[in-house]
């Protein structure tokens, strides 16, 4: 299955493609650059994976939460790409792509989630290891530092940008934690899986997830 994602949530911006098992991937932390780096960053990785966009099976996006910018800018980008090809789309949460990077690379089983959401509040979720995919335990929310620190287990691996930006919560853990963003190439077995159940939707469905209830989105003209 040929799949490609793309993920600006944060202040990272990565794409990543598979093919035949094999993912190519370009990552880089470029705050306030997304918007232009990010197609660029697309035709890199099929250029490397010698592929068209026309020979993908499916698209796959950072839906969030994160900066409001950020997952605009995905969200614009993956709709358009859906539109224009026909290509059926997965949305992955931008916190389990971070515990699925996590599991990957260490074999943790039970990672926590936390991304810097400004205004004194964290995006928090919590992740157990099944059969090596993150799998969401509870759900995933913004909330205060210290609600956060509340409900913290008692042995977890860390993940995301909010450990050290709110004392409540890096007094929680030892060192730092050693993934701080998402990325598009951990969103891609995530999103595999997805495709695999059918669990995809077409442009029409595709939406952007703040879990702060006051912003606002518009969909593609005549798509409201």
């Amino acid at each position: 299955m040929k799949l490609l994602a793309i993920d600006t949530a944060t202040e990272a911006c990565s794409v990543a493609v598979m093919v035949s098992d094999a993912p190519f991937c370009r990552f880089e932390i470029c705050p306030q650059q997304h918007s232009q780096r990010l197609l660029p960053m697309v035709d890199e990785v099929l250029t490397q994976a010698q592929i068209k966009i026309g020979d993908l099976d499916g698209l796959i996006y950072g839906r969030g939460p994160g900066s409001f910018t950020g997952v605009r800018i995905a969200t614009g980008m993956i709709q358009g790409l859906a539109l224009g090809t026909g290509l059926p789309v997965a949305g992955i949460s931008t916190l389990a792509a971070m515990a699925q990077q996590v599991m990957d690379e260490t074999d943790a089983k039970l990672v926590v989630s936390a991304i810097d959401a400004r205004m004194g509040e964290v995006y928090f979720a919590q992740y157990q290891n099944e059969k090596g995919i993150a799998v969401e335990v509870g759900e995933e929310c913004v909330c205060a530092p210290e609600v956060a620190a509340e409900r913290l287990p008692a042995s977890f691996v860390p993940a995301g940008t909010g450990w050290a930006a709110y004392p409540a919560l890096s007094s929680k853990i030892t060192g730092l934690a050693s993934v701080l963003y998402p990325s598009a190439e951990a969103m891609l077995k995530l999103g595999h899986q997805k495709f695999e159940q059918g669990d995809v939707t077409s442009v029409d469905g595709i939406q952007p997830v703040y879990l702060r209830d006051k912003v606002t989105w518009k969909k593609l003209p005549g798509r409201e």
